[in-house]
């Protein structure tokens, strides 16, 4: 006999919400960037824990619930084995010098004054190509928030600038799977989506370039050049730099190109990482290991080390030791179990038609064409913020609306942009979510404090409700002729 479970009213959807806003908030109060790093978990897990006793109440059974919760982790497991191996291959791309290179040349051919501009168009640039902001944000991210350090730059703008370039590309490249995703949900084609979404990005894009660039001619570096020479001679002291320790980097992208998953490529390049360590840096993998290891333990020990817990340098020079120490498997735990809890709670309110419920509310206000898509994009920014997770973000309100934007004959792309506009690029805008919670992890910068600056990802939604607004580039179903 199949379970009656209760109709949640909408005080029963909106009581977890607004307990956890007011956990979440009361989380950065006391303890502020801190917070990510056990009490917005503790936050996440008693909001999920309400959610379930009003399950309960409406009639689930907590197995129901329980199994709920195992299918939402279940979703974030990619992310947890890709946030493994990215901390893997920071670890050995400090420690083969690969990281070290890049900032050593970074140092030498970019100024405080187009600095965050050239970030942003630098990581546009390799996000279209290989279709992963996340990889970008691994790779050429990690190295130009070394420069930023090293030129004394603010370090939340060039997080800012990365990851605005970053998501740019990332929704421009037939490459991405969210960019695959988006068009899939709302029934249309991958390229008439990415020209349809071009009329909110390109805008969006530009507009976050101009703000880099005043940002970057503002910006008042107190670094003098002395000091850039000081750090660029303690990378050439403590590493062997040159071209061919950029061989990890190539060999990464080149995965990302040929579509390999993103698992597989990042950890390929971990491993890469480790050898060239190897070829190019005895001296310093001698200096690290214990003093009574041969050459042969000390090889093995290090890189397996930097692997699991990174590496961690004394130059002498604390600037340069924040810049080349770090890394390892150990360096993503935080992340992952910030990334388990809120997939718990995202979980836990679907599971229960909490989420629908709230839903449902916000499509009662959709009543013209506007008026639709500016609510699409605000349900898939709020399923970031709730389900924690960038692909529900894209599906759920897919599925939910993709009937009605049929009904008014409005073209799928229109949906697809929006769901885009909305969701895609905002994740990483929220803490919890699994994007906000990556970037943090490997920028080392909470979202708290780069969110203002990622232009591109704010502009994006705020371009795609003007639009909408004003009815510019809103397709219409064509009507087949009798």
């Amino acid at each position: 006999m199949t379970q009656q479970h209760k109709q949640p009213s909408l005080l029963d959807a909106l009581a977890p919400v607004i307990f956890l806003i007011g956990l979440l908030g009361s989380a950065v109060f006391y303890f502020g960037d801190s917070s990510s790093s056990g009490a917005n978990q503790i936050a996440l897990l008693l909001s999920a824990g309400l959610a379930a006793i009003i399950g309960i109440k409406n009639g689930f059974c907590w197995n129901d619930i329980e199994q709920g919760i195992i299918k939402g982790i279940s979703l974030s497991l990619t992310a947890v084995l890709i946030l493994l191996a990215v901390g893997s291959l920071i670890g050995t791309w400090l420690l083969s010098g690969t990281v070290p290179t890049m900032i050593y040349f970074g140092l030498q051919i970019l100024s405080p004054s187009f600095f965050y501009a050239a970030s942003c168009l630098i990581c546009a640039i390799v996000a279209i190509s290989i279709g992963s902001s996340w990889t970008v944000a691994a790779t050429i991210g990690v190295a130009l928030m070394g420069v930023a350090t090293g030129l004394g730059v603010s370090l939340p703008i060039t997080a800012g600038a990365i990851i605005s370039g970053a998501y740019f590309g990332d929704k421009m490249s037939p490459l991405s799977d969210t960019t695959n995703l988006a068009p899939a949900v709302a029934g249309t084609d991958l390229f008439t989506h990415i020209k349809h979404m071009a009329w909110t990005s390109f805008p969006s894009f530009i507009f976050a370039l101009i703000v880099f660039a005043v940002l970057g001619f503002s910006e008042g570096s107190n670094v003098e050049a002395d000091r850039i020479s000081q750090l660029s001679q303690g990378l050439s002291d403590k590493f062997h730099l040159g071209w061919y320790l950029l061989i990890p980097l190539v060999v990464t992208l080149t995965l990302a190109v040929k579509k390999v998953a993103a698992f597989p490529a990042v950890f390929i390049g971990a491993l890469v990482g480790g050898l060239w360590a190897v070829l190019f840096q005895q001296e310093l993998i001698v200096s690290l290991a214990a003093t009574d290891l041969n050459t042969f333990g000390a090889n093995v020990t290090v890189v397996w080390t930097a692997l699991f817990d990174g590496i961690s340098v004394d130059t002498g020079d604390a600037d340069l030791n924040d810049l080349l120490s770090g890394g390892g498997m150990s360096s993503m735990l935080t992340t992952i179990w910030l990334i388990v809890t809120a997939m718990t709670f995202g979980a836990v309110m679907e599971k229960v038609g909490l989420l629908s419920k709230v839903v449902e509310l916000l499509v009662g206000f959709a009543r013209s064409t506007s008026s639709l898509i500016i609510t699409t994009i605000v349900t898939a920014f709020g399923s970031n913020v709730l389900t924690a997770d960038q692909y529900i973000s894209i599906v759920m309100p897919g599925r939910m609306f993709k009937d009605e934007y049929e009904k008014r004959k409005l073209a799928p792309e229109n949906l697809s942009r929006a769901l885009e506009d909305g969701g895609t690029v905002t994740s990483v805008l929220v803490p919890w979510n699994t994007c906000g919670a990556y970037m943090q992890s490997v920028l080392l910068v909470s979202p708290l404090e780069y969110a203002l600056f990622c232009v591109f990802n704010w502009a994006s939604p705020i371009f795609g409700i003007i639009f909408a607004i004003i009815g510019f580039k809103i397709k219409k179903l064509a009507t087949r002729a009798v």
